[in-house]
């Protein structure tokens, strides 16, 4: 791999250990899990206020939703490709129940126009306070 395929962007938060947002092979692009973490703070999540102990005080998941599908179309652009070049998208929901209808709704009004393969699992937890990861994959030209 050259230097040159490893890509890190300002324009998402930071990962939250030693991996980049994406890498390029060949013309394909590998997007690490993103979630919904502020680019500015890297540490608040759009709608999600907790306590002192970490209880929630407000969630609203719509706000997560909209904020990953940001992130990752920051990160695709950084890297050279776009939104319609997603061709496969891995959900991770830490609350199947609960939040399921509400991805499945608000994915048919983001992906109208491209409709890429998808997978969406529940997870039990995700490294920060977050309730939605995204593991894409997207072509990119060489």
């Amino acid at each position: 791999m050259k230097e040159k395929d490893i890509i890190h962007t300002n324009q998402a938060p930071k990962p939250v250990g030693l991996y980049p947002h994406a890498r390029k092979v060949g013309n394909l692009l590998f997007l690490s899990g993103i979630g919904p973490r502020d680019v500015a703070t890297g540490v608040t999540v759009p709608g999600l206020e907790l306590d002192k102990n970490g209880n929630y005080k407000a969630f609203d998941f719509e706000q997560q939703v909209h904020s990953v599908f940001a992130n990752v179309k920051a990160v695709l652009e950084a890297s050279g490709s776009s939104w319609n070049q997603l061709v496969d998208v891995t959900v991770f929901l830490v609350d199947m129940k609960r939040d399921f209808h509400t991805f499945n709704r608000l994915y048919a009004e983001y992906f109208k126009e491209n409709q890429p393969c998808r997978t969406t699992c529940e997870v039990n937890c995700l490294p920060t306070p977050i309730a939605i990861e995204l593991k894409c994959i997207a072509t990119i030209a060489d």
